[in-house]
């Protein structure tokens, strides 16, 4: 009889974890490994916000705060929906977690019941099937094709949703693929879950400060305010002020769905830490031009890196709008070579004969894909697409 819980047995470990901490290791070791692993930017976090931070160890503000957020953040928060996203909430509606990570398992664990379905459109991030499975109840995947634009139909989502469905995960722009819902398609989505009352919905928005498409980033509630008693919008501090060891998240919706998630948190890690919500304060009350200059050089990273791999024969990488990921093909890659069965073997090949770490596609429900972070300098990227290039043509 195993010493684990079946719960935890159903799980797989972090495939991004695993993949930079092999890609470490082999560092440690002395190889030179290009990383495209991390899901962070490479940017430090701006100046005016490492001073709060200073200020509040120095103003003693180091003990245990409410356990969802002090007034100051969470008043920061309300002002952010406000100025940058046209959302009104009042302070009851909002939970700062340690990590947008957090913020939506919270909302799982407070949601979800046995036999409950979540849909989780793919390519996903990999965290999500195995959150709902630790919650205890059962993850349904809509594949979102090439010719949606890797993005699930409104048709498709009407056929998957039954008595059993309870949430549906909106992640925008996505993880891994960068790319972004438009207002027609939330409001073709929004349309279809207007007619199952009993589904929420988690609307991922994470990357909302790393987009550059056409018209101002729309969230799902931008377009169909109707849904808003039954969605909770998750955002953070971590990707656009490059703030992810500072570990702050915050969810935002119905006040009992928030005081139910707030019940979660104070039963496992309680409040998130004080010196990091007087920093992420700072960050969304402070100038928001660091925010701006980093979106631009990762738009400035996409159009080359895009371009640079689709140089690559058998990589066909699609174009995107945000995020800092590229998620090429790397089918023609892969049926070209025998030796490599998959994107898992591809990606331990390019890591053993380029010198260069990568995430395979399958982690994130899209085999024959390997995702690969742009949150680097244009040396760096330019160095990876030589390897990569050099590895499979003399391969």
């Amino acid at each position: 009889m195993s010493r684990i819980s079946q719960r935890v047995d159903l799980i797989k470990p972090s495939a991004t974890i695993t993949v930079s901490a092999r890609a470490m290791d082999l560092q440690a070791a002395g190889k030179d490994i290009v990383s495209l692993g991390f899901g962070e930017p490479d940017f430090d976090t701006p100046q005016h916000v490492k001073d709060a931070a200073i200020e509040a160890i120095r103003a003693g503000a180091t003990k245990y705060t409410q356990v969802d957020g002090t007034p100051q953040l969470k008043a920061a928060i309300v002002a952010k929906f406000r100025r940058d996203n046209e959302l009104e909430y009042e302070a009851g509606q909002i939970l700062v977690s340690n990590g947008a990570k957090q913020s939506l398992y919270n909302l799982l664990v407070a949601l979800l019941n046995p036999g409950d379905e979540v849909i989780v459109p793919a390519p996903y991030w990999v965290s999500y099937p195995d959150m709902v499975k630790l919650a205890g109840a059962e993850p349904v995947i809509i594949k979102g094709l090439p010719e949606h634009d890797y993005k699930i139909t409104a048709r498709e989502l009407e056929n998957t949703l039954t008595d059993a469905t309870r949430l549906i995960i909106l992640n925008s722009p996505s993880n891994p693929t960068g790319k972004v819902y438009s207002e027609s398609e939330y409001r073709a989505l929004g349309e279809v879950l207007t007619e199952y009352p009993k589904v929420f919905i988690a609307c991922d928005d994470i990357y909302e400060h790393i987009y550059w498409g056409d018209g101002p980033y729309r969230t799902l509630l931008n377009v169909c305010p109707e849904l808003a008693s039954r969605t909770v919008v998750v955002n953070g501090v971590s990707k656009g002020y490059a703030m992810t060891g500072w570990r702050i998240g915050y969810a935002a919706g119905p006040e009992d769905v928030i005081k139910a998630m707030k019940k979660v948190q104070g039963q496992s890690t309680s409040c998130a830490g004080s010196v990091s919500q007087a920093a992420a304060a700072a960050a969304l009350n402070g100038p928001q031009d660091c925010v701006e200059e980093m979106r631009q050089a990762f738009a400035e990273r996409y159009q080359y890196f895009q371009a640079a791999l689709n140089e690559i024969d058998g990589v066909d990488c699609p174009d995107c709008e945000g995020a800092f990921y590229a998620f090429p093909s790397f089918k023609g890659v892969i049926k070209a070579r025998e030796s490599l069965a998959d994107d898992v073997a591809l990606a331990n090949w390019l890591l053993e004969h380029a010198g260069v770490s990568t995430v395979p596609g399958s982690a994130f429900g899209a085999p024959g894909h390997l995702r690969l972070s742009y949150a680097a300098s244009l040396e760096y990227l330019e160095e990876a697409v030589r390897r990569i290039g050099g590895a499979l043509n003399g391969g």
